[in-house]
């Protein structure tokens, strides 16, 4: 099958180049702003994507231009074919950066395999730098787990290391500064992610959401200076400081015209298609994934469903659309 590269747009004009795939919506952590009480199967849902469902998907993505990935989950590296998975989507002509999202579960141990794999860029989420913080926020007392999971991603030969850390007034806007002093005195870049309100987090919202300028007005005093984008980049607005060894972005949804650069979809691991993380509903693709032979009709089908992308979420007006929480279609 020769590949033809056709731009990806939307009606707006934006092009994507960026996919996050949701290999499971499974997560062992019970994050405080995610799943508070732990994972929940539902019930009457189909499997996950198999490795030849996701072949022909990111096979018909590549041939519309799209060239990154990130594998998230739920954590993704549950799935105990994970490393099969990197390697299948590395493989695929086309795409030349595969990234992935963890929280840091046995990547002491794993990170290596993830780099062999194809794996170039790796983001772990770490909400505290104090133990007992940590352990409150996510359930588990793995802090030191998490940060030698980091140097071991380190040695691993990671191309970017990025730390994620959802901000909350009163659980950890209070280190706003020694997180920053971290990722500055290493080679890593840390991205604040403001918390975002979905179906199943009002009231945790309401108390505990605080807008981007605390990270930003720090940083303006520190001196640090907004960067430009770069091809490929997500949605954090990137920081650095010529005496700094890291850099630091904030993702600020809420924030004027955070929709304007969106250049990425969402699959999630059962194979619909999320033009947006805020949408009503997902799309199914996976009837289109069964067979080699459907892979012009995938592409007419993705290219069509892109030009009804709408222009922006409507998280002003108090509505997250269907996302139930965040791990359900990869955050």
């Amino acid at each position: 099958m020769e590949q033809t590269v056709q731009p990806l747009t939307d009606g707006f004009g934006r092009r994507f180049e960026y996919l996050r795939l949701s290999l499971t919506d499974v997560c062992n952590f019970r994050c405080s702003y995610c799943l508070p009480d732990g994972y929940r199967k539902a019930k009457g849902l189909s499997g996950d994507l198999s490795l030849a469902e996701i072949r022909r998907l990111l096979t018909a993505f590549a041939t519309l231009g799209l060239w990154k990935v990130r594998l998230t989950g739920g954590e993704p590296t549950l799935r105990e074919d994970f490393v099969d998975v990197a390697r299948t989507v590395a493989a695929v002509p086309g795409i030349t950066r595969v990234a992935m999202t963890t929280n840091g579960y046995r990547l002491v141990e794993r990170a290596a395999s993830y780099a062999e794999a194809g794996v170039s860029a790796i983001n772990i989420s770490i909400d505290s730098l104090d133990a007992a913080r940590f352990a409150d926020i996510t359930g588990h007392d793995r802090l030191a787990e998490v940060l030698a999971g980091v140097e071991a991603a380190r040695a691993a030969g990671f191309s970017t290391i990025k730390l994620n850390c959802v901000l909350m007034r009163g659980v950890n806007a209070d280190e706003v500064g020694a997180l920053v002093d971290f990722a500055a005195e290493r080679d890593l870049s840390l991205r604040f992610i403001e918390v975002m309100r979905t179906n199943d987090n009002p009231d945790f919202y309401a108390q505990r959401h605080v807008g981007a300028e605390l990270v930003t007005s720090l940083l303006d005093r520190r001196g640090w200076s907004r960067l430009p984008r770069r091809a490929g980049d997500g949605p954090a607005i990137e920081y650095g400081r010529s005496d700094a060894r890291g850099r630091v972005g904030v993702i600020a949804p809420y924030s004027r015209d955070f929709c304007a650069t969106c250049n990425r979809l969402r699959v999630s691991s059962r194979g619909k298609l999320h033009l947006c993380l805020f949408g009503d509903a997902g799309i199914d693709v996976r009837p289109l994934l069964e067979s080699d032979d459907q892979h012009d009709d995938l592409v007419a089908r993705l290219r069509a469903l892109t030009m009804t992308k709408a222009a922006a979420h409507h998280l002003h007006e108090g509505s997250s659309g269907g996302t139930a929480n965040l791990s359900a279609i990869g955050g």
